[in-house]
């Protein structure tokens, strides 16, 4: 169990109050507690490097790194971190390479795969750590591996593929979050939250065997989502007993609203420099 523990969201669409800081189409977030730094995905990879030095957080001293997924909002900035402060030892999935494509209505194909090959990393001292599987990479400290998709509501964005001719629907199988034990029950630190966010939370309790939820931080991907989907989602948080919900990147604004009147008073826009401690 982790007794005391800060989160700082390092990079995402929008800035908070830290003047100084940029924002950018991503996320990252920077957990830091008694003989623990781990950076969170490392966002588009402009803006890690500026806005961890505009806020006083030295990467230098980031010890692990976790990856949510493999698009390259989330896994952009993994090359201007090791360039600037050394190798890390990096958590994912062993789908984080594959070769991902949005393609749009006009027929174009964008790659938003992870914009680097894996032996190019590993020659900057990158130590990849690949499993599937729900391990513990700290005390109190796990990640999810593979989440079981038993929802029938999340069925997540389908504008997402494995080729670029649009035929082989992407289903994100690599997606996964960090769930932390804490004295006030979870915290979940979501990347883009691809398996869905209620699949996420029941499948964390499952396995940590704690019920209690206190927050969940990051991307819930609500804005590629249906309107049942989003509908869904909200009747479930409620039935949760959740304390907090600091929602970011790819939860959109229409979906923020929503949350923000359904929870009045736990809900936080979770922007460049929102900062969650807990003990």
């Amino acid at each position: 169990m982790q007794n005391k523990l800060r989160i700082t969201v390092l990079c995402e669409n929008s800035v908070g109050p830290v003047s100084g800081t940029l924002g950018e189409h991503g996320f990252a977030a920077l957990l830091e507690g008694e003989g623990l730094n781990i950076l969170f995905d490392t966002g588009m990879g402009e803006t890690l490097l500026r806005n961890a030095q505009r806020m006083n957080r030295d990467l230098h001293r980031v010890d692990q790194v976790v990856l949510s997924h493999g698009h390259c909002d989330h896994t952009g900035g993994l090359l201007p971190l090791l360039r600037n402060c050394g190798g890390k030892e990096v958590f994912a999935h062993p789908a984080v390479f594959s070769r991902r494509y949005r393609v749009k209505d006009s027929g174009e194909s964008v790659p938003i795969g992870i914009p680097y090959e894996e032996a190019f990393l590993r020659g900057l001292k990158a130590r990849f750590n690949l499993d599937n599987r729900f391990r513990e990479i700290a005390p109190g400290i796990f990640l999810t591996g593979d989440v079981p998709r038993k929802t029938a509501f999340e069925k997540g964005d389908r504008g997402m593929f494995l080729d670029p001719e649009g035929r082989e629907t992407d289903p994100i199988k690599d997606d996964q979050s960090l769930a932390i034990r804490t004295s006030k029950g979870l915290v979940l630190l979501l990347g883009c939250c691809h398996a869905g966010l209620v699949n996420t939370i029941e499948y964390a309790r499952e396995q940590t065997g704690e019920e209690r939820l206190y927050a969940v931080i990051g991307g819930t991907h609500l804005n590629f989502c249906s309107h049942e989907q989003t509908e869904a989602t909200v009747r479930a948080l409620k039935e949760s007993g959740i304390g907090k919900i600091s929602a970011s990147h790819c939860t959109g604004f229409a979906a923020s609203a929503r949350l923000q009147r359904e929870f009045p008073g736990e809900f936080h826009p979770a922007n460049v420099g929102y900062m969650l401690e807990t003990g």
